[in-house]
């Protein structure tokens, strides 16, 4: 039974979402020589999902580029939203539509304006439900590119298709999967032969500020699996924009992360693994990842199994479990029979 986006985007459900969005008629209009001013279009949707992670109360937990569609992880911060001052909410929204007078000329953000059109409730509460909505968010990322594109290539008309697919993320491995998943896209359509290979992904943009860290030796520790090792990681993502792999709130952060006793060091070696797996038909999965994933219930090869199926397969149902409970629960909420399962 189709459900309706605004009933699938639901906080109260999940915060989590796998969102694709398609160029028109599958035409490779992202692909890398197509320029913008000297700034290919695939970083420019990496640096704008960068600059909308930090106004939006939408955060970016993994993403990837292709030719002609890119997918999204992202987790709704409706509670954040909730928190900020009208000032706040006004200064956020500014910054996506800087204000213009009636000559189309910019305005001066000044503290003064600032506190003058922050006393506008219905305006402020407008802008902060926007300011956590997918489809906005979707949209800030979506329409200036098209305009760039549009401006570039001297034409008219779209530039995505009218709308994107939304996935409700409902369970710790579904999600590990759908994050698995789009990190490997470029390896699975032979773009990138390795995974720290594939640009404009959230697994290089990782292993990439881990570099810059000067930290490399600190994240094969993190494989070892020892009390030790984890403190040797302490901080390893902590400043990347992108939400943590690992979910330290427990023991020294107070960003949440995807898992919690999943390191990145865990995570980029399944990665690996999985990704020599779709590149040669075989892979082993090593005892340090087993030992990991007992812990969380689930195994490797389950894992590997799905990612592979999302890999050859179509996106039928707005929905990802990996157990029948969170679906059956789900459907009762909404008052329905069943609902389809991508993560079968």
């Amino acid at each position: 039974m189709t459900i309706a986006r605004s009933k699938i985007v639901n906080p109260s459900v999940t915060p989590w979402y796998h969102l694709i969005s398609k160029c028109v008629r599958q035409a490779f209009l992202l692909d890398d020589s197509l320029n913008l001013e000297g700034l290919n279009r695939k970083l420019w949707v990496e640096n704008r999902l960068r600059f909308l992670n930090e106004v939006f109360a939408i955060s970016v937990a993994g993403f990837s580029v292709l030719d002609n569609h890119l997918h999204t992880l992202i987790r709704i911060d409706s509670k954040e939203a909730e928190a900020w001052t009208p000032i706040e909410v006004a200064q956020r929204w500014l910054k996506l539509y800087p204000p213009r007078d009636k000559k189309r000329k910019p305005i001066e953000v000044t503290p003064e304006y600032l506190k003058d059109v922050s006393k506008d409730e219905a305006w402020v509460e407008d802008k902060r439900e926007r300011l956590a909505s997918i489809s906005w968010f979707m949209k800030c990322l979506k329409e200036p590119l098209s305009r760039l594109a549009n401006k570039f290539d001297n034409c008219k008309g779209t530039f995505f298709e009218g709308r994107f697919k939304s996935i409700a993320i409902l369970d710790s491995e579904a999600l590990l999967t759908v994050c698995a998943y789009i990190d490997l896209n470029p390896v699975a359509a032979g773009i990138a032969s390795t995974p720290e290979e594939s640009k404009h992904t959230s697994i290089k943009e990782r292993i990439d500020h881990v570099k810059s860290l000067g930290r490399i030796a600190d994240l094969v520790a993190a494989n070892q699996g020892s009390v030790a090792a984890r403190k040797v990681t302490n901080g390893l993502e902590e400043d990347l924009w992108l939400i943590p792999i690992e979910d330290r709130r427990r023991i020294d952060s107070l960003r949440e992360g995807l898992m919690a006793g999943v390191t990145l060091g865990n995570y980029l070696m399944l990665v690996e693994q999985i990704g020599r797996s779709i590149r040669e038909g075989k892979a082993s999965i090593s005892s340090e990842i087993s030992d990991v994933f007992e812990r969380i219930g689930t195994s490797p090869s389950r894992l590997q199994q799905r990612i592979h199926k999302l890999s050859i397969g179509r996106f039928y149902g707005s929905f990802m479990a990996s157990n029948h409970e969170s679906l059956t629960d789900v459907a009762a909420r909404f008052g329905v029979h069943h609902l389809v399962n991508l993560c079968k």
